[in-house]
């Protein structure tokens, strides 16, 4: 057991080494994503449809996919499909739409196993960042490691 282990906080890493794909066909969409995943410190890439995302998710090998889930042509459940009969199938996705979706394709969808999060637009951003943190074990920025003192200690 080490240190961290026995005081039960987990050792969150830095987003700096994490990076996330973010798939959607609008551009002005790409754009807010990026610029929200840049300021909570991961880094980013992206893609702009269905085939351009399962191009670059074996070559990038991304920590976490963004994915749009109406997407002209190839779809975001078919790509997400694609995803999981290759070595993806165990990148954590996080599926987003702007379209009303009904509660049981909600719950299908949920079901995949790479799937761990269903969003609809617009996006609130602070949930996101959270959803991103939460998934990828990652420390927020400005919130430093302190060393525990314990429960009397003054943080001085």
């Amino acid at each position: 057991m080490t240190q961290e282990e026995g005081r039960g906080e987990p050792d969150l890493a830095d987003p700096k080494e994490r990076l996330v794909l973010v798939v959607d066909d609008d551009e002005s969409i790409l754009d807010l994503l990026e610029h929200l995943i840049k300021r909570e410190g991961f880094r980013v890439e992206r893609a702009a449809d269905g085939p351009e995302a399962l191009r670059k998710v074996p070559a990038l090998n991304p920590h976490l996919i963004v994915l749009d889930f109406m997407l002209p042509g190839i779809g975001g459940f078919e790509v997400l499909k694609e995803l999981q009969m290759g070595d993806a199938r165990d990148t954590p996705v996080i599926i987003i739409t702007g379209r009303r979706i009904d509660r049981q394709t909600v719950d299908m969808v949920r079901q995949e196993s790479n799937v761990k999060e269903f969003l609809e637009k617009p996006i609130k951003t602070a949930v996101l960042a959270a959803m991103l943190h939460r998934i990828m074990r990652t420390r927020p920025p400005g919130i430093q490691r302190q060393q525990n003192r314990g429960p009397l200690s003054s943080g001085w």
